[in-house]
């Protein structure tokens, strides 16, 4: 979340941010809620200084009514003290609460707009695929070379699971060892993440765990959740914790299942392997200084890029608006992959990268000690390495062929064990 002082201070600012995120958030009664502890702390120092005073006194030979007068007087100090403490917490619960409403500050030059059609491409690569014939979409193509199975996973899981089969699971096993080989060599450490996360953490990250715009499964009686991504589990790994200078910048990479509702998630563009309420995912995620993660940002897209180059799928980066970003990024990148399947073609996206700045640390509370000895919070950044249901999408259609085959990208054929998919 954003610093208290920060949102003071720059009040006009964060309501305009919000405005133009399309969020619902007050920073007038986060101000409010503020001004209102700080008044509340002053008073309840002055009362505890009075109290120590008379504490003091007593202590002195008086007798009498001199010494009645001070013990009424503690009884007094002793129920204010009580009240305004009571006071002070629930204003501090519910200025916690306002707080966690603002999102972050967007990036200056991110496009103002409130959907994804408003966002800025900024880079293209490949050319997409012609074909002489007419492409089919990856649930055709899943089905007629047996490597999906909707059907059967409707039938025992429901709607939005399926079952890959075949060569459909070497090329799932062989999209992750294919992006973890490129991210061990860069220096991430790799981790398979636990499936399930406490609320808390996922409020950290910027989740919201409960409600029906919660796009995660709660698990009713447990305090926990079914994990979207691997942000979740990296990100509260280092929670309350101080981590040392010099170990910074820290570059994870997180192997999990990921479970979305992916409630009202409707539309042609939705069916198959798009959004589904399971899927396998490999993120990155990095833990940085302040003044290192505009760079670091760069870097994780370079990444992104350099996987889906190497699987020669043509994508395209954009800019992602200010409406589209949620509530922790401070900027977002998403590469989109050209998808032949969707009608005459169209870019879906398979990748993004967010900065998050301090706005999880803050929240999680996970700091560095600089060198002037004060602990500051670091920043967190996250990108998808590769969601391997979507980019199944992406390479199912670009390399289908008029037989009705798949042939794989060079890059796979070493981790997969064979060059193509043949209709059985």
């Amino acid at each position: 979340m954003l610093d208290y002082h920060f949102i003071v201070e720059n009040l006009q600012a964060v309501k305009k941010n919000i405005a133009v995120r399309f969020m619902k958030a007050d920073a007038d009664a986060v101000a409010s809620l503020y001004r209102k502890r700080t008044e509340l702390t002053t008073m309840l120092q002055q009362l505890q200084q009075r109290r120590n005073t008379n504490a003091a006194a007593m202590k002195s030979k008086l007798e009498g009514e001199q010494r009645l007068a001070l013990i009424e007087e503690g009884k007094k100090f002793k129920e204010d003290i009580a009240m305004i403490e009571a006071e002070l917490a629930k204003v501090e619960a519910d200025l916690s609460a306002e707080a966690r409403r603002i999102p972050n500050m967007a990036h200056p030059d991110a496009p103002i707009g409130k959907e994804d059609k408003d966002n800025l491409e900024v880079m293209r690569t490949g050319e997409p695929a012609k074909f002489n014939f007419t492409p089919k979409d990856h649930v055709r193509l899943g089905q007629e070379l047996d490597i999906i199975d909707f059907e059967s996973a409707a039938k025992v899981s429901g709607v939005k699971f399926y079952y890959l089969k075949n060569e459909g699971v070497f090329l799932e096993l062989g999209l992750v060892r294919y992006a973890l080989d490129i991210l061990q060599k860069k220096g991430f450490i790799p981790f398979i993440t636990p499936d399930i996360a406490k609320e808390e953490i996922l409020e950290g990250i910027g989740f919201n765990p409960r409600g029906v715009e919660s796009n995660v499964y709660a698990l009713e009686g447990e305090g926990a959740c079914l994990v979207g991504t691997a942000e979740i589990t990296l990100g509260g790994y280092y929670s309350n914790t101080i981590i040392a200078k010099d170990k910074l910048p820290l570059k994870m990479a997180g192997l999990s299942h990921c479970f979305r509702r992916e409630a009202g998630a409707a539309g042609q563009f939705s069916k198959g392997l798009y959004r589904v309420h399971q899927f396998t995912k490999l993120e990155m995620f990095i833990y940085c200084l302040p003044e290192e993660s505009d760079g670091i940002h760069g870097y994780l897209r370079s990444v992104e890029e350099e996987i889906f180059s190497g699987l020669e799928i043509p994508f395209r980066v954009v800019d992602t608006c200010t409406g589209d970003l949620g509530a922790p990024a401070y900027r977002k990148w998403d590469l989109e992959a050209w998808m032949p399947g969707r009608g005459d073609g169209e870019w879906g996206e398979v990748t993004s990268t967010s900065n998050c700045t301090d706005y999880q640390a803050r929240r999680l509370n996970v700091k560095y000690k600089d060198n002037d000895g004060k602990n500051k919070f670091v920043h967190m950044l996250n990108g998808t390495a590769i969601a391997v249901s979507r980019a199944i999408i992406a390479i199912l259609e670009n390399f289908q062929q008029e037989d009705g085959s798949v042939r794989l990208p060079k890059a796979l054929v070493p981790y997969c064990g064979f060059d193509i998919i043949k209709r059985k």
